[in-house]
């Protein structure tokens, strides 16, 4: 057997229907697209989202979609990290109020939360609506207290 012996099994290769090329040859005139309409114009089927003469599906959704959407029920919270309270003195009792009063909260009226962002070295008794395990752990080694308010 040399490598010009070598052939695809029988049937396993078709040959492509050659349209538009006359009458005699089967698909000759329309080339298998019948007549007039969409579906014999070139470029024929419309965008992705064209859905004939109905509303298309996008169109159709209410309009809360996309990157805008923010869930309504969201609660925003203010981030306080450990660097920003190192300012204090020992034994200070932090509170939102106070914090709000430092000029560390950008919208008062959200409730804070304390982040482990740094290192702490003053004892203080922190008052948060939030803390994480690292922060409280930080706070408590440094000897001060947590308390979460509800």
């Amino acid at each position: 057997m040399k490598l010009n012996d070598l052939m695809p099994n029988e049937g396993a290769k078709k040959s492509r229907k050659r349209v538009g090329r006359g009458i005699s040859a089967g698909q000759g005139k329309t080339a298998g697209h019948g007549t007039k309409g969409q579906g014999v114009r070139s470029g024929e089927g419309g965008h992705l989202y064209r859905q004939g003469g109905n509303l298309p599906f996008y169109r159709r959704l209410p309009f809360m979609r996309g990157e805008g959407f923010t869930p309504p029920n969201r609660v925003e919270y203010n981030e306080i990290n450990l660097t920003q309270l190192e300012r204090f003195k020992a034994g200070t009792e932090i509170t939102p109020e106070l914090l709000a009063k430092a000029n560390l909260l950008s919208k008062p009226k959200n409730p804070v939360a304390i982040l482990g962002n740094g290192e702490l070295s003053v004892a203080l008794k922190v008052q948060a609506h939030r803390i994480t395990k690292g922060a409280r752990a930080k706070i408590e080694a440094a000897g001060g207290s947590v308390e979460v308010i509800g």
